[in-house]
């Protein structure tokens, strides 16, 4: 009769060969399978996706699970380390086979020690049910360091990296501060050197005319001096007024720096350059909801497809498949968009998801999550966890615009680039929605685009003509 295998061992089966994994591999929705079982499995379904919950898988072969490699592989060379101990053991006082253990000693005996002084008060159980008691204490302690020990390095290494962008980002804005009060120096030097040159040659120009005035004087006073007949034989009359102008004439260009243009408003002046350089990103993505597959940018606005990542270390311990992330914000009311930049990407869908759904992103209800995606070269929009639908889209879209209005119940897709209206679904929003994101193209990242902060009444009558669009079709 074959042994049922423990409560430890069980974890350790593969669910398709009912074994213990050999090369185990990870899909995106958390299950693991031997890599043969699940490459035959696909060549028998003719298609990639999980035998336990029909997911499908996009990528080539999936990642090796190490941990659980390892862990096999311990238990296989425990079970035969046991296996050839259990044949000769023997207690070495009485010589009876060691059938019992001992649980405040925390070893065999056999059942002759059980009547000794030593243990007549001890708890002693048989072998085989002290072993399954064990192993269930020991998988859930090994679990609870798994699950718990990635969040707490998960929480240093966060605080560690958020801290180091926050250096980044303050940097770059010190930067940007001494690179606009050096050129606001420059520039004050250059008009000062501008005004020098200039008043070096008003002072040549004054200096040559102060000697000629000059000359005029000392010509003067010596016709002044010569005796009353040679003065009046030379004598024109008085001299003309052009012949004694100030030599410092009051229409000279003006010296003096353009103080009133080098400070007037200058912090104000620097904040809207500042305000310019600086972009804002309608959409935060929330790093503590990306799948362990995601990569996301240092300002939270890019999501890459890629391997495991040490920034989604805390997800390992949640049941969420897609590779999905959410935006950090959620909405409750009024009217939101965000362009986002899908370019050649292969694999992508975006839309937003209740925050009731959030938990279940890979086993959603009818409700909960409004899509519209691309994959197989195809467009699709759907509810939820229902398979996209066709959507007949004219030509290939590089940017998306994802427009939620949740006091009118709608959330709409568009084509920003040719201001094309793509799908709507009407829906009358009780909760909070946040942004969703899900990329499962390795080669080509989803981008939120940065918007220009326009005047309130400005954005509202863009967001009003969206809506009009949406609602003459």
């Amino acid at each position: 009769m074959a042994t049922q295998p423990s409560h430890f061992e069980e974890n350790l089966l593969c669910p398709v060969c009912r074994d213990i994994f050999r090369d185990p591999v990870l899909l995106l929705c958390s299950h693991s399978f031997c890599w043969v079982c699940l490459d035959q499995y696909w060549e028998l379904s003719g298609s990639q996706m999980c035998p336990v919950c029909r997911t499908d898988f996009c990528m080539d072969r999936p990642p090796c699970n190490r941990a659980l490699k390892d862990l096999c592989e311990i238990f296989l060379q425990e079970r035969k380390n046991s296996m050839s101990v259990e044949a000769e053991l023997f207690c070495s006082v009485h010589g009876e086979k060691l059938k019992l253990f001992c649980e405040e000693d925390e070893h065999l005996v056999c059942s002759v020690c059980v009547n000794d002084d030593i243990h007549v008060k001890h708890t002693c159980r048989p072998v085989d049910e002290a072993a399954v008691a064990l192993k269930v204490q020991f998988t859930l302690s090994v679990r609870s360091s798994v699950q718990n020990k990635p969040e707490v390095f998960a929480r240093e290494h966060q605080a560690e990296q958020t801290e180091a962008h926050i250096k980044k980002q303050f940097e770059q804005l010190h930067q940007f501060l001494r690179d606009e009060e050096a050129a606001r120096i420059t520039a004050l030097r250059e008009e000062e050197e501008k005004k020098r040159k200039l008043s070096e040659e008003q002072m040549i120009r004054i200096n040559s005319e102060l000697s000629s005035l000059v000359e005029r004087v000392r010509i003067t006073e010596e016709e002044i001096e010569s005796s009353n007949i040679s003065f009046l034989l030379k004598y024109k009359g008085p001299p003309e007024s052009t012949q004694c102008n100030s030599p410092c004439p009051e229409n000279l260009p003006k010296v003096l720096i353009d103080v009133a243009k080098h400070l007037g408003n200058l912090k104000f002046s620097v904040w809207q350059k500042m305000k310019a350089a600086a972009k804002y990103i309608p959409v935060i993505l929330d790093p503590n909801t990306a799948h362990p597959c995601l990569h996301l940018s240092d300002n939270l606005s890019d999501v890459w497809f890629g391997q495991w990542s040490r920034q989604a270390l805390a997800y390992t311990n949640k049941c969420e498949g897609y590779s999905s992330v959410l935006g950090s914000e959620g909405f409750s009311s009024g009217t939101h968009y965000w362009d986002v930049e899908v370019g050649d990407n292969t694999t992508w869908v975006l839309g937003v998801i209740s925050e009731s759904a959030i938990q279940t992103r890979d086993n959603l209800s009818s409700s909960g999550l409004w899509r519209l995606g691309f994959h197989n070269g195809r467009y699709g929009q759907g509810l939820s966890g229902d398979i996209l639908m066709p959507l007949a889209v004219k030509q290939k879209v590089q940017r998306i615009r994802v427009q939620l209005d949740w006091d009118g119940g709608q959330v709409s897709f568009f084509n920003p680039l040719t201001d094309t209206h793509l799908h709507t679904f009407k829906h009358t929003f009780s909760e909070r929605v946040f942004p969703y994101f899900c990329n499962v193209c390795p080669s080509q990242a989803l981008r939120i685009l940065p918007v220009e902060m326009a005047p309130a009444g400005l954005e509202v009558q863009r967001l009003s003509a969206l809506t009009s669009k949406i609602e003459s079709k």
